[in-house]
């Protein structure tokens, strides 16, 4: 091949045009048949192909007379097509043609050629062309015209496709990122919707329609959306869509749907209006906010019921104060009396606030109450239970009661020896169809146990913690082999 010829067909501008505008060259394409046809016929040809050309092959996409879908560039009348721009190339008579003349043996029947280039953005791609094995005496002007037609049909054609194809590309990927969003959305509890105001029907997806409880994706009336929203909730829905359309300001509401109590909230805006300004279409979203409302709601009540039990623990401590008081003038000996009671009421607070003043197990009750006053837990506290669960007064004023029993036991009864234990039987029992506490508490090993002369504080408060609760009661024993506490707490 010649060097001009080969650096022509080798140039990156016009195969970088080629391979852009037909990335399957290599394929044949029933498009151009017709293409080929009417070129043959306009000079009576036995052949005629619409090629494309690369650097080293011609790859024939329609073809008459020949079943070849390809050849060499090196031995191609094409390639000097391409090399000559956009002018026609014509062979009469390769046999005495300066180049041709020359040419292998393996195709020598092909005398005559005419072709001209397909053209995309002023680059040579390729051909349409007609060749005979029988040389010609010459071509009139207007055949030559004619193919130069067939050609630019040919570029109009392949970039047709190239067109359709980018779009078609587009569209799959605009496709797949809807789906992405749409999962998206959905995985998020997001739905959109697009109201026509003028029509009254609301565009909306899967999402939205199962917010609203209404049929599978689509359209809905707009009557139909807006009377799934809560009574009490719409006429303030309305107002605010009113307002944000007027001030074309962004909507913002929150509501419930009637049929499921779910908590949405609802953002958007007008999309378009017509020429007076007056709104055509609303674009919007829902989000499903029920969990977040949920909580907001849990969080209200939990704090209603912390400033509750906050008034009752400062009334108590107060109380805890005088009484204390009372029973000692040493401040040092207030302070420790005192320091330990408020220790015991806040062991429990902490308790219930970990569940959130809820219920919380009378096992670790007892562990946060007894663990400070023994040294090994397991030895010292041999505990036989039932499961129970205990409300806040329950577990503030059990706390209280299990508090003054070991600071007695640390004093003077089981605690106050090394080898010392507690007992704890706790049994859960119905009574009158409600659910009672028994728990007795049995002290084990210590020093030999006399009643006291005189009630202190501490039996008073060891007796009284439980008074908010009706129906408790503690009832103490100072057996010899160590005092006895039988409570009884309802549930």
């Amino acid at each position: 091949m010649l060097p001009m010829l080969a650096g022509v067909l080798g140039s990156q501008d016009r195969l970088g045009a080629l391979h852009a505008a037909v990335p399957d060259m290599a394929l044949p394409d029933g498009d151009f048949d017709a293409l080929a046809r009417l070129a043959a016929g306009l000079f009576e040809a036995p052949i005629a192909l619409v090629t494309l050309v690369d650097q080293e092959w011609q790859w024939f996409k329609a073809a008459v007379g020949t079943t070849e879908t390809r050849m060499r560039t090196e031995e191609s009348f094409c390639a000097h097509t391409i090399a000559g721009g956009d002018g026609a190339f014509v062979v009469l008579d390769a046999s005495c043609h300066p180049v041709f003349r020359y040419r292998r043996n393996d195709t020598p029947f092909l005398q005559f050629y005419a072709g001209v280039p397909i053209l995309i953005d002023g680059k040579a791609v390729g051909t349409v062309c007609v060749l005979d094995a029988a040389p010609r005496h010459g071509v009139s002007t207007k055949q030559i015209e004619e193919l130069r037609r067939i050609g630019d049909l040919a570029a109009s054609l392949l970039k047709l496709k190239d067109e359709t194809r980018w779009r078609a590309q587009r569209e799959d990927a605009l496709l797949g990122e809807q789906q992405r969003l749409a999962m998206a959305l959905q995985a998020a509890n997001v739905g959109s919707w697009l109201w026509d105001i003028r029509v009254g029907t609301v565009a909306c997806d899967g999402a939205m329609m199962r917010m609203f409880g209404l049929q599978a994706e689509g359209t809905a009336s707009a009557k139909a959306v807006f009377s799934a929203i809560h009574p009490d909730d719409r006429a303030a829905t309305f107002a605010k869509l009113r307002q944000a359309m007027a001030a074309d300001e962004e909507y913002d509401g929150m509501f419930r749907i009637r049929a499921s109590g779910r908590w949405l909230l609802g953002r958007g805006r007008v999309h378009t209006r017509d020429g007076n300004g007056v709104p055509l279409t609303f674009l919007g979203m829902t989000i499903d906010v029920s969990e977040q409302q949920t909580a907001v709601q849990r969080t209200r009540l939990l704090l209603k019921e912390l400033n509750h039990r906050v008034k009752n623990t400062l009334a108590m401590l107060q109380s805890l104060a005088r009484q204390t008081l009372r029973q000692t003038s040493d401040p040092a000996e207030f302070m420790t009396a005192f320091a330990g009671r408020l220790q015991a009421i806040s062991e429990a607070h902490v308790l219930l606030s970990e569940y959130e003043w809820g219920t919380i197990r009378l096992s670790e009750l007892i562990s946060k109450q007894l663990r400070p006053y023994v040294s090994d837990y397991l030895e010292q506290v041999e505990l036989h239970k039932d499961e129970i669960l205990l409300g806040p007064d329950q577990a503030v004023g059990l706390g209280l009661v299990l508090h003054e029993l070991a600071t007695n036991a640390v004093k003077y009864g089981s605690l106050s020896v090394p080898k010392g234990k507690i007992v704890l039987t706790a049994r859960g029992v119905v009574e009158e169809g409600g659910a009672v506490l028994h728990l007795t508490w049995t002290e084990v090993g210590g020093p030999p146990v006399s009643e006291p002369r005189r009630r202190g504080f501490g039996s008073l408060l060891i007796e009284r913690s439980l008074d908010k609760i009706i129906g408790s009661s503690v009832k103490v024993e100072y057996m010899p082999a160590g005092v006895t506490a039988l409570i009884r707490l309802p549930l």
